[in-house]
């Protein structure tokens, strides 16, 4: 289960040099879930309302939704916060847990200086009067903070991303929120085993917030990244002792039956990429012209061939795969 960084979306993110990597990577010979925020990417973005609780309780939908009864929990920036607290009220479901770049708390409840706050006022000013002017300097500014030693292809990605992502009420919105998000409390009673990975020079999340979570989970593994990026990147050297990192902590990944896509019929196939679209029975049946049991029949079939219990398993399973993308006719 990967809860992440707020600048991401469930379509886009295939496309981008920034999370391919990532996303390749959770889910190399794993099923990975990833969702997108609310308010954010596809979500509904009218009359959000943002707090550390109402993030907590989205994890718990998706988990509930997808039916996971065990797993690992990745969580990464501001998705940390809300990962940490499901972790501390979940135990029975949370077997690791591992936490990038994330804090305990947010900015303002760190005992922000006077200069501090100021330049914390004047970030959500930037964002809200910028967003929406065509001038590439707002997102540069602001794609510059989370990654310095970007690439020109990865920092105009990601600052395509960013207008792609949300809307700029939702942004300072959220941002208030996760500036005073407090998840102090529970780090401590966090028990399954935890990895705390954190660049150095993380100009958004200060190091220390990295070592002070893992001084205070019960043994705890902290990694120092040698990076000045608050996202990490495939094409520096830290990347490598990321993964190392993640290898390391893991258990092995369970193969995967990627034969069982060869084994799909044809008929299989345009049903699973229809299914990773996000369509329905009803909608199916619409679209390939065919009766709603039929394609019941159908993905019952396909479930089985995948080995997975559930749509969203479904789902996940054959957008790592590709689908998701493709034009049925």
């Amino acid at each position: 289960m990967w809860t992440g960084h707020w600048v991401r979306h469930l379509e886009f993110d295939w496309d981008s040099p920034v999370w391919r990597p990532w996303r390749s990577l959770l889910a190399r010979g794993r099923t990975l879930i990833r969702y997108d925020w609310r308010g954010f990417g596809l979500s509904d973005r009218q009359g959000v309302e943002f707090s550390l609780e109402k993030h907590v309780d989205d994890l718990a939908a998706v988990v509930q939704a997808v039916g996971s009864k065990r797993f690992v929990l990745f969580a990464s920036s501001g998705g940390g916060v809300s990962a940490m607290v499901y972790a501390a009220r979940h135990p029975e479901q949370v077997d690791r847990l591992i936490l990038y770049g994330s804090p305990s708390r947010g900015r303002m409840l760190r005992g922000e200086t006077a200069g501090q706050a100021a330049e914390r006022e004047t970030l959500l000013k930037i964002i809200e009067v910028g967003w929406s002017s065509e001038m590439p300097a707002y997102d540069q500014f602001f794609t510059r903070l989370h990654m310095p030693d970007a690439s020109a292809e990865q920092f105009r990605s990601y600052y395509e991303l960013l207008r792609r992502t949300a809307s700029p009420t939702n942004v300072v919105a959220l941002l208030r929120a996760y500036f005073q998000s407090d998840a102090l409390d529970a780090v401590p009673q966090i028990r399954c085993p935890t990895l705390v990975l954190h660049a150095r020079q993380d100009a958004m999340i200060p190091f220390d917030e990295g070592r002070l979570i893992a001084s205070l989970i019960p043994g705890a593994r902290f990694v120092p990244l040698e990076s000045r990026n608050h996202i990490l990147l495939e094409t520096e050297p830290a990347w490598r002792q990321f993964v190392e990192a993640l290898d390391d902590f893991l258990p092995p990944p369970s193969a995967h039956p990627t034969v069982a896509l060869d084994e799909l019929t044809a008929r299989e196939r345009e049903v699973l990429e229809l299914i990773a679209q996000g369509s329905d029975n009803v909608r199916i049946a619409n679209r390939l012209r065919i009766s709603e049991k039929t394609v019941r029949n159908h993905v019952s079939l396909i479930f089985g061939k995948l080995g997975v219990n559930s749509r969203a398993e479904a789902v996940a399973r054959a957008r790592d795969a590709g689908f998701g993308h493709r034009v049925v006719l």
